[in-house]
């Protein structure tokens, strides 16, 4: 198993209330010339957490740390007019800290918890996670 020392935390920078699943992602992925999907696990809008590509395969999520991270996307992350918006479900919003419990615990190894938006100059995942992770002391 590879060294991971940090969770970023992403979205699928799509519209709100729309379902979309890991087939679908890995598609949109792949015709960016990607081998299989970039993130490790993808949460749906009704909170089941789905297996993207192998934890113990280094992901292609955010430049510069994929070798020691582990990549979470939840579906959404866009308003009704394409615009960014914290858009998770409160069912979304349980397994997303579950899920980082879980994967601290099982991994004491990582200690950081970061949104994409940290690390690029993009919106995603369109939610400040630190803020979100201390309300929730999971920081």
């Amino acid at each position: 198993m590879r060294e991971l020392r940090e969770i970023i935390i992403h979205c699928s920078a799509t519209v709100e209330g729309i379902p979309f699943t890991v087939e679908d992602i890995r598609s949109w992925h792949r015709r960016r010339g990607m081998s299989d999907i970039g993130y490790h696990y993808v949460i749906h809008l009704d909170g089941t957490v789905h297996p993207g590509r192998p934890l113990e395969r280094v992901g292609a999520h955010c430049t510069g740390h994929n070798t020691y991270s582990v990549g979470i996307c939840y579906i959404g992350g866009l308003d009704r007019d394409g615009h960014p918006k914290n858009t998770m479900t409160e069912a979304q919003q349980r397994s997303l800290a579950n899920l980082i419990r879980r994967l601290k615990a099982q991994y004491p190894s990582v200690t950081q918890l970061h949104g994409h938006n940290e690390y690029a100059n993009k919106a995603c995942p369109c939610f400040d996670v630190q803020r979100w992770a201390r309300a929730l002391t999971i920081a």
